[in-house]
């Protein structure tokens, strides 16, 4: 009977120091390991090149390096890249280099397919068919940066999990991806530069709180009023409004960090006055700032692009009550890159 090798990235430092320990060697010999399997990103033992064959052979012997590949990059003319990521057992999720002259932004997935409901976006029409491990996540995120220095001649500035699936669904594996990203022993990126996008499980931002992470948090809002959430966003029936705003006010007593909404505006869905005045409502609970963000269709007739008025209507009542508002124009459309599209139509 053969018996299934581990993926190496699942272990500790301390694991490997102990392997090698029980091996017969040294346990620096696991330092030397980590470092290329994290810092270097190595994706094959025969390129540790500064352990011996034997060493080289061992670890081959019992174990396996699950790394992600590339199938398909895909340029736009904005100079956004979008990577179809094949990963070991066959599946492919998306992810996406957005540059601007100041900085590159890594969106990156969290699940194949996802585990809620939006009408407007793509990937909720794919099933949630598994979480990403932390690794596969990290991946993501060394591939984005390695494109960042080829093609904009700096490192990766700052990520985002807006990609594919809820990361708040698949917990764990975000923050041990987050973790390994912001360690010395990893990327060393200030926890300061990464965002987290949810569609809003309070119970989980609760969570977020009382772990002390020191990343940033952004809503995917879209309404501030019960009923018309539910219809763009049906999860919103078990995760009301009432207590979206109550895990936020508990994430703002235990970090006192401000929350962004992104929020699209759709003709004849949350375009009216009274749209307006509910986010605004919902703005004054905890210190926020607002991106408005272009919607990019999905070949569905429902949700079209609001008005340039009703987008201007959002703005000068926000600004007026003194509420901090961006307006974000979309990036990577032709590739489908670009919010809400990703799909993995390749």
């Amino acid at each position: 009977m053969t018996t299934k090798k581990k993926d190496i990235r699942a272990l500790t430092k301390e694991q490997l120091r102990d392997f090698f320990v029980a091996q017969g060697d040294k346990a620096f010999r696991g330092n030397q390991v980590y470092e290329w399997l994290w810092s270097k990103g190595a994706h094959s033992f025969d390129g540790m090149t500064n352990l011996s064959k034997q060493t080289r052979e061992q670890l081959e012997t019992h174990f396996v390096i699950n790394h992600i590949r590339v199938d398909q990059m895909q340029r736009s003319s904005d100079g956004t890249i979008k990577n179809a990521v094949r990963l070991h057992d066959g599946l492919v999720v998306e992810s996406v280099l957005i540059p601007t002259p100041k900085r590159t932004t890594a969106c990156v997935s969290s699940q194949v397919g996802c585990s809620l409901d939006c009408k407007f976006c793509a990937t909720s029409r794919l099933k949630r068919m598994r979480n990403l491990n932390a690794d596969e996540i990290y991946d993501q995120v060394i591939a984005i940066d390695n494109e960042s220095r080829l093609y904009h001649n700096h490192p990766l500035s700052n990520i985002v999990f807006m990609g594919m699936g809820e990361p708040l669904m698949n917990y764990n594996n975000v923050i041990k991806a987050i973790d390994m990203i912001t360690s010395k022993d990893g990327l060393a990126m200030s926890p300061k530069r990464i965002t987290v996008s949810t569609s809003g499980v309070p119970k989980m931002i609760k969570k977020m709180a009382d772990d002390q992470v020191r990343f940033n948090l952004a809503i995917s809002l879209h309404s501030a009023i019960d009923e018309v959430r539910t219809h763009i966003m049906p999860f919103n029936k078990t995760f009301p409004l009432k207590d979206l705003k109550e895990s936020l006010e508990y994430w703002y007593s235990k970090t006192e960090r401000m929350i962004t909404y992104e929020y699209v505006v759709w003709e004849g869905i949350n375009d009216q006055q009274k749209d307006i005045d509910a986010l605004a409502k919902f703005c004054s609970y905890v210190p926020c700032k607002v991106n408005l963000i272009e919607y990019n269709p999905i070949d569905d007739g429902e949700f079209q692009q609001a008005s340039t008025q009703a987008i201007d209507n959002y703005i000068n009542t926000l600004e007026k009550r003194g509420i901090v508002i961006n307006v974000r124009r979309s990036r990577g459309k032709d590739i489908d890159a670009a919010c809400g599209q990703l799909a993995n139509k390749s």
